[in-house]
């Protein structure tokens, strides 16, 4: 069934590549994010991990709309055809000179906030937090995106696989051989927070120990009682015979943020995670308290999610001067994260690259069927 005509390949990841495409019906874009494995039968699709959470998840105003699956059975191929976003985050703060407006941040994070909540209330953590896998629109709009890495909140631990980009990857997920939690993408998160605020990574790691050594050297030391946490469920590659550090403190490297703003943060970037807020929690925090009382407001008045839009407003502008911004991100910082740049439509990616997958060399034809697929998880 032809019907999207394939407009240009936007990015390319370890498991898949997205392109941009229109429908010819009715003209509108999409993202369509094809896999590069084959799938024997319609079965195996229906178990794909990323199709059961986004079907779980929708509909939701802040997680990315799966519009349709398409799939080939003759030849195995699989797509995912999703709305098409303007940019993701990495790319919306990429070579920027002026820090974005303190209330646009307050707006994008409340979002991003929100995304987690709904997620973690329905079962299901993410895994994969970082600029890269969320999205906006016309910079105001947010939208998480990239399920592919998504694990159930009570699935047996510990976990095998390899999870979450380095930088911004938990310390439970450094220092134990996979037993970890909701929590890690809490800690994603203030990661981002701190990213989108300051204009650079936090904690830029060129290696596991590298990225504990980060850590450790701004956050300080853990005491010993936490670190024992670790060593029980300790990975045994790991010493954690650790030099003491005080630590920089986070409020020292962006003096220009907002103290209730630094606050939450902090309490986001918890060693421990028994300690680390949680979604609801933080959307309970001083920090978002007008944006808030504005989205309950419209929940009482049956407005919609029209919250992030009015915040945006509000950030008139969208930018503050920022006189000395140091260690913005480099010319070599696309390397260093060994992920594509994707301009329009990015929010699919899964990091790594690969060479170009059978389906685009083959011209792109979309021969894939649309097909009907029951939700697993009813």
């Amino acid at each position: 069934m032809r019907k999207y005509r394939l407009v240009s390949k936007k990015g390319e990841g370890t498991f898949s590549e997205v392109l941009k495409a229109q429908n010819v019906k009715d003209n509108k874009f999409h993202a369509i994010k094809c896999m590069k494995n084959h799938f024997e039968s319609i079965d195996q699709v229906n178990n794909l991990r990323e199709i059961q959470a986004l079907r779980r998840l929708s509909p939701h105003p802040h997680i990315i709309k799966l519009e349709e699956v398409l799939y080939d059975q003759p030849s195995g191929r699989l797509a995912l055809v999703f709305e098409l976003m303007d940019a993701n985050l990495y790319e919306m703060i990429r070579g920027r000179r002026t820090y974005l407006n303190p209330e646009l941040i307050r707006s994008l994070m409340y979002q991003l906030v929100k995304s987690l909540d709904h997620m973690h209330n329905k079962g299901i953590f993410h895994r994969d937090i970082k600029p890269e896998n969320i999205l906006v629109e016309n910079q105001e709009f947010l939208k998480l995106a990239d399920f592919g890495s998504c694990r159930g909140i009570y699935s047996k631990q510990p976990y095998t696989e390899y999870i979450s980009t380095r930088w911004y990857r938990a310390p439970e997920c450094l220092l134990t051989d996979g037993y970890y939690g909701p929590e890690m993408d809490l800690w994603g998160v203030g990661c981002v927070f701190f990213e989108i605020t300051s204009l650079y990574p936090l904690f830029p790691g060129s290696n596991e120990l590298d990225q504990i050594n980060r850590i450790h050297k701004i956050l300080g030391t853990p005491a010993p009682d936490v670190l024992d946490i670790f060593r029980r469920k300790g990975a045994a590659h790991i010493d954690f015979n650790f030099s003491p550090e005080d630590g920089t403190s986070i409020a020292k490297l962006i003096p220009h943020a907002p103290p209730e703003a630094v606050d939450l943060m902090c309490k986001m970037l918890v060693y421990d995670p028994n300690k680390r807020t949680n979604a609801r929690e933080a959307l309970r925090h001083e920090y978002f308290k007008d944006v808030r009382e504005m989205d309950e407001a419209n929940d009482v008045a049956g407005g919609g999610d029209t919250t992030s839009k009015t915040m945006a407003a509000a950030a008139t502008g969208g930018v503050v001067p920022a006189n000395a911004v140091k260690h913005r991100h480099k010319k070599d910082d696309d390397t260093k994260r060994n992920l594509p740049v994707i301009g329009k439509g990015n929010g699919v990616d899964d990091g790594g690259a690969s060479d170009t997958s059978e389906y685009h060399q083959h011209g792109g034809d979309n021969a894939a069927y649309e097909v009907t697929i029951n939700d697993p998880t009813n």
